[in-house]
């Protein structure tokens, strides 16, 4: 027998690849050599030792295989948080919280979340989170580091122009080259088919027979492949905001389309209610889709500085409008101040707030493996077209994501497309969970990140799935409506499934006067997967 040893928290540097751009793009991607559920040998159960970690929470490590083709072999170490049950009498097991990303810290959601989860989920569940591999404390992986990363967001702008294509995929592989540089030993093994057979480890060492889970926006991917995965194993699954599993990892063009989209349709949306009501929006003099369009050019030609040194441009508009739009519309009247403010040159505007390096830490990892689970086609030719495409069908915050660094989901293609590292943990079967309990899935009707039709999908891929609906603004359903919010609690408490064709129609609507603070829920500084620098939150239930 192998004896294992653990993976070193940050990874030595590999030789540079010196593959000409050409090649990359030529190269073959590996994939997983086996599919399935099992693996020929068994890898230990993590043993975990808990210690307080301040506030009622318990903190431990876990060690799971690096590669579960060797599940005997070297071992990686993941972080992992929880908090008992505030009442053991009701206790029911353990439920597992999943944030988005990739790139988010379990750990993280759970601690700030946890006071604002409903008192039933409290009472009846520990509640237990974790960093997956690669990412926050289970060996964080970096591709640009800190500086190269600002130099590349600095350069960015909100108005590519006619000739921004090339610079963005040769900026697209020198990412993947320092991500090789970097983090290439830990590269071919973060992929979430690995993720999901983590969490089936994790579920044993807790001594849970069955899943418990609640998994937001790109959580719900990882919970889609492990039900399909471990099917048996689900006594309930949540996945909010969900994703088209088959069109994400194996349609990838198909799955993108959309996802821009529904995040222009969610900015023109706002811009449609700033120019009913002004009153309350403050932005545009008349015509703020006019006003948007100039605001980012202005930006563009003339950055504003900001109190740390930095600058930002019509990019940094864009950025901080893509994550914090996730909000619904309680947000937009603090949008029409943010956006005037910028207007004014007035750098305490939260959206002339460039990305930090905390966000980096999030960025990285978020590329990293969307480029390991998606199956790109290698042919520059079809990527010049979709990205080309993409960017003039989503004309007001398209093009910067499409001809920007790689940043978040709308960036990944020119990456994606020129990678060349092994994907063994990629998962590429069925996503059917024949056998499964019954599965809540919810989408919102306006969401700008994750499609309403990929939750629909996804309800109809599964074998045994329950869609709900919430007509609404904004990312995800649990914890922005009290209607979903409580199917939510009957589901994972008591099992009960809502009934068919179940909607919930409550949003929260736009103050009617811009509020001098931020609503609550609502954050208005960082991102919103991944929040006051790398912290993701579910909002107070309403």
């Amino acid at each position: 027998m192998t004896t294992p040893h653990r993976i070193p928290r940050r990874f030595g540097r590999l030789g540079v690849l010196g593959a000409a751009l050409t090649a990359l793009v030529v190269a073959g991607t590996a994939t997983r050599a086996t599919a399935g559920p099992e693996t020929p040998k068994t890898p230990p159960v993590p043993s975990l030792t808990w210690s307080d970690c301040q506030g009622g929470f318990e903190c431990a490590n876990a060690d799971v295989p690096l590669d579960y083709r060797e599940p005997q072999g070297r071992t990686i170490t993941l972080a992992v948080v929880r908090k008992k049950a505030a009442d053991s009498t009701k206790r029911k097991g353990t439920l597992f919280m999943q944030p988005g990303g990739p790139g988010n810290s379990g750990v993280d959601f759970v601690r700030n979340n946890y006071a604002d989860l409903p008192a039933a989920l409290r009472d009846s569940f520990d509640v237990f989170g974790y960093d997956v591999r690669g990412v926050g404390r289970s060996s964080a992986l970096t591709c640009f580091d800190d500086a190269r990363y600002t130099q590349a967001v600095t350069q960015a702008k909100g108005v590519p122009g006619p000739d921004a294509y090339g610079p963005a995929l040769q900026q697209a592989a020198e990412f993947d080259q320092a991500c090789q540089d970097n983090a290439g030993e830990l590269l071919p093994y973060i992929g979430t088919e690995y993720v999901a057979r983590d969490i089936d480890l994790l579920r044993q060492a807790l001594g849970e027979q069955q899943l418990t889970y609640y998994g937001r926006s790109f959580g719900s991917y990882i919970g889609t492949v492990y039900a399909a995965m471990f099917p048996k194993r689900v006594r309930a699954l949540t996945l909010d905001g969900a994703y088209d599993p088959d069109h994400y990892a194996n349609r990838p063009y198909a799955y993108d389309r959309p996802q821009y989209l529904a995040l222009d349709g969610a900015m023109g949306r706002f811009l449609d209610w700033c120019a009913a009501d002004q009153a309350t929006c403050g932005f545009g003099d008349g015509d703020p889709r006019g006003a948007f369009e100039k605001l980012k050019a202005d930006l563009d030609a003339d950055p504003v500085p900001t109190a740390n040194g930095g600058r930002a441009n019509g990019y940094t508009l864009v950025y901080r409008l893509m994550f914090n739009i996730n909000e619904g519309k309680v947000i937009w009247p603090s949008f029409g101040e943010a956006l005037r403010k910028a207007q004014l040159r007035d750098n305490t505007s939260f959206l002339l707030r460039p990305p930090s390096p905390a966000s980096f830490d999030f960025l990285g990892p978020n590329v990293a493996v969307e480029c390991v689970d998606r199956d790109y086609p290698r042919d520059l030719r079809r990527l010049k077209r979709n990205v080309t495409a993409n960017a003039k069908a989503a004309p007001l915050l398209g093009p910067a994501m499409a001809y920007g660094p790689p940043t978040y989901d709308h960036q990944h293609a020119t990456a994606c497309v020129q990678w060349t590292g092994e994907r063994v943990s990629r998962y590429d079967g069925s996503y059917r969970a024949k056998g499964s309990a019954p599965i809540l899935v919810l989408g919102t009707t306006g969401d700008p990140d994750t499609p309403y039709q990929d939750a629909v999908a996804l309800s109809r891929q599964l074998d045994n799935a329950s869609l709900l609906t919430f007509e609404a603004e904004g990312h995800t359903a649990f914890g922005r409506s009290a209607c979903a919010t409580d199917a939510v609690i009957a589901y994972l408490v008591d099992l009960k499934v809502p009934a068919k064709g179940k909607t919930c129609a409550d949003e929260t609507q736009p103050p009617s006067s811009t509020p001098k603070v931020a609503p609550p829920g609502t954050t208005l500084n960082e991102l919103r997967n991944g929040v006051d620098e790398r912290v993701e939150r579910v909002g107070a239930v309403r």
